[in-house]
């Protein structure tokens, strides 16, 4: 029996780049849905979910953004959204609202190929450390649940966007150690955003408005200048 194709679902209003995209992914052999607009992107996640999304910001209907916040109700599907050239609020936007990754217009095929494995080899992993680290993970009042995706902080469910689940795990899976920033940029957005101290430390900072009471003087999430981040673990 043939193993099942990853399926990827892209979603763009403009016709001749969701051709060349899909006949691109089809030459990597990915089963590839397309969609015209947001709204027929979301019905096609909802009715069968794809491995992966990737979205256009500016469709009519619904937006890239708007689909994005619809699925992380329900779904941790990943998601990359394509933004135009210079939007860098776009990309905060993206991120803000749980998606993986962006790719900015115009782009390179070898750059969207590259990406999109790089997106599926993340979720592939997370899957597979999920499966060998120990279901439930506490430290004072917060707790992780791995086997249900859950956070909690005194009994109280915290919401968190997976891209800031897959950092808050990755440090409690190594709890009381020093994880430089690289390793967590790697590990979280890819070996291409290596070096990208930004983009982590806004999403330390949302975190720590999450699970701290006071953010400014964090207790669980802790900074080593110059070097990187840890879990308390205790």
């Amino acid at each position: 029996m043939p193993a099942k194709k990853t399926t990827i679902l892209v979603a763009d209003d403009d016709p001749q780049l969701l051709r060349l995209v899909a006949r691109n992914l089809e030459l990597e052999d990915y089963q590839v849905r397309t969609a015209a607009d947001g709204q027929e992107a979301l019905d096609a996640i909802t009715t069968s979910p794809p491995d992966l999304a990737i979205l256009d910001v500016m469709m009519p209907r619904l937006d890239g953004f708007a689909v994005c916040q619809r699925v992380r109700e329900f779904s941790s599907l990943p998601i990359m959204i394509l933004t135009a050239r210079g939007r860098d609020q776009d990309k905060i936007r993206g991120f803000d609202l749980g998606a993986d990754d962006y790719l900015t217009k115009p782009f390179s095929i070898g750059e969207l190929l590259g990406r999109v494995r790089a997106i599926l080899r993340r979720a592939q992993y997370t899957s597979e450390v999920s499966l060998n680290t120990p279901a439930r993970v506490t430290i004072g009042d917060l707790a992780l649940d791995f086997s249900q995706r859950l956070v909690t902080r005194d009994g109280r469910e915290i919401t968190l966007t997976p891209v800031e689940y897959r950092l808050l795990a990755y440090l409690a899976q190594n709890a009381g150690r020093v994880i430089t920033q690289d390793l967590l940029l790697e590990y979280v957005w890819g070996a291409e955003f290596m070096g990208e101290s930004h983009l982590l430390q806004v999403n330390i900072n949302r975190l720590r408005h999450k699970l701290e009471d006071d953010p400014a003087h964090p207790r669980y999430i802790l900074t080593k200048t110059g070097i990187g981040y840890l879990l308390a673990s205790q």
